[in-house]
């Protein structure tokens, strides 16, 4: 596991790279993180997606800048669909895909912001498989679904901010004609996919975003199976 830097059109980037043991090439994925930024807890994530044999890459989003600042101009390029947070993420995957030990097919994730960030990468950036978690969901879902890659999403009954989505986000893809999975786990509110410790961790209580074991782990399953069928 490294701490890496990659150059970007606008940006350098503080990454973190999980690569699997033995002997390549691995497919990749983009890891990002949620609204904390990368916490140990992303890089758990990517480091249980290089156990299963990807090569992951986790950057650092808030790295380029004040951390208002860099989540300012994040949620200004996903309310617009474009922005220098896209062509960051396009200059990853290029260079993740142009390495030796990578396959040159890639997927990525997202959590909560970044699940959204992962809806609106799942069509016109060179993605193999997309696994949104708890993202919200763009206005017009519908369009934007249109030549998606295949997506696996996870959301929790239980949050409140995200009524309705999966099955908003499912009847695009249906409608759309891309192959999917999307659960909706009742007893799961929002992030319980993100087992955050300290003062997160207590933020998350109290706001109902809490870590969910059962829950966590039938969607690591799904993501899993998914991620072998279309990315592996």
């Amino acid at each position: 596991m490294t701490e890496i830097s990659i150059s970007t059109p606008h940006h350098q980037l503080k990454s973190y790279l999980a690569t699997p043991q033995g002997e390549g090439p691995w497919p990749g994925v983009i890891v990002f993180h949620d609204i904390f930024g990368l916490t140990d807890v992303t890089r758990d994530h990517a480091d249980w997606l290089a156990k299963e044999g990807y090569l992951a890459l986790a950057p650092d989003l808030f790295s380029w800048g004040s951390r208002l600042r860099c989540i300012r101009s994040l949620m200004m390029d996903l309310s617009a669909g474009k922005g220098a947070a896209f062509d960051d993420v396009d200059a990853m995957r290029q260079w993740l895909e142009g390495r030796q030990d990578c396959t040159g097919k890639t997927g990525v994730i997202g959590f909560c912001a970044t699940g959204k960030f992962a809806i609106l990468l799942a069509a016109g950036h060179g993605f193999s498989v997309s696994a949104p978690n708890y993202g919200p969901l763009p206005n017009d879902i519908d369009a934007i679904m249109g030549g998606a890659c295949p997506v696996v999403a996870s959301y929790g009954g239980g949050d409140w901010t995200l009524k309705g989505a999966a099955a908003r986000l499912k009847g695009a893809l249906e409608r759309n004609g891309i192959e999917h999975d999307v659960k909706e786990y009742p007893d799961a509110g929002h992030s319980f996919l993100d087992n955050h410790k300290g003062l997160i961790g207590v933020l998350g209580v109290v706001i109902g975003a809490t870590y969910k074991d059962q829950a966590a782990a039938d969607a690591r399953d799904r993501i899993r199976a998914f991620f072998a069928r279309h990315l592996a």
